[in-house]
């Protein structure tokens, strides 16, 4: 298929294929083993293990986002810092 009219680069593919396979690999978490557990972390309330990805995930549009900005376009730092960032999210909230 030619997707050149979306302007797909091999690092635009890997994000999305992320992305798809993260929320795949929840949902065969969540099949297998219902509920997840709800518990409160340091923000004070309750959240699931969908709660924290959509929270890492979102944070680490933020942090890539903010690298672009303020640092420039080279983003492996970045990433770096969001699997970091979501290590934290799914232990401490």
């Amino acid at each position: 298929m030619d997707f050149t009219w979306m302007a797909w680069t091999m690092p635009t593919t890997i994000f999305f294929v992320v992305i798809f396979s993260l929320i795949l690999s929840m949902a065969v978490w969540e099949y297998l083993s219902p509920g997840g557990n709800p518990r409160t972390g340091i923000l004070r309330f309750e959240t699931t293990r969908g709660d924290r990805l959509f929270v890492s995930l979102l944070g680490s549009a933020f942090i890539n986002l903010a690298w672009l900005g303020l640092i420039g376009p080279n983003l492996w730092w970045a990433l770096a810092l969001s699997v970091v960032y979501a290590i934290g999210v799914f232990r401490f909230v």
